[in-house]
C-alpha cells in the first residue's frame, strides 16, 4: 500500500524538543517507517488506552528503548501525532 505521511503540530513541537541523539534515532526509524509503518522491525503495536480515548486505532512504533512515535491511519494517510517516552500514552 502507498501511504501519505503527515504530522501534527504536537508531533513537530515534541520532535524539535528531543535531544540530537533522539532526533537522529527518529530519523533512522523513519527510513523503515515510510516504507511500511507495520514493519516487524518497528515493533508497531496498538495502544488501547489512546484508541479508546480518541475513538481511532492508535499505534505506537518503538524508536529506541523508551522513545516512541504514536500514529493513526486515516484511509491511506498516516498521521504521526506524538513522539516521546511512554508518558505520551497517558
Amino acid at each position: 500500500m502507498i501511504y501519505r505521511f503527515l504530522a501534527t503540530e504536537t508531533f513537530w513541537k515534541k520532535f524539535y524538543a528531543l535531544s540530537p541523539q533522539q532526533k537522529a534515532a527518529v530519523r533512522r526509524t523513519w527510513v523503515v517507517f515510510k516504507e511500511n509503518p507495520f514493519d516487524f522491525r518497528l515493533g508497531t503495536h496498538r495502544i488501547n488506552s489512546l484508541s479508546a480515548r480518541y475513538q481511532k486505532t492508535i499505534h505506537s512504533v518503538v524508536v529506541e528503548r523508551d522513545l516512541r512515535v504514536v500514529f493513526y491511519l486515516d484511509g491511506q494517510t498516516v498521521w504521526s501525532v506524538d513522539v516521546g517516552t511512554h508518558s505520551i500514552y497517558r
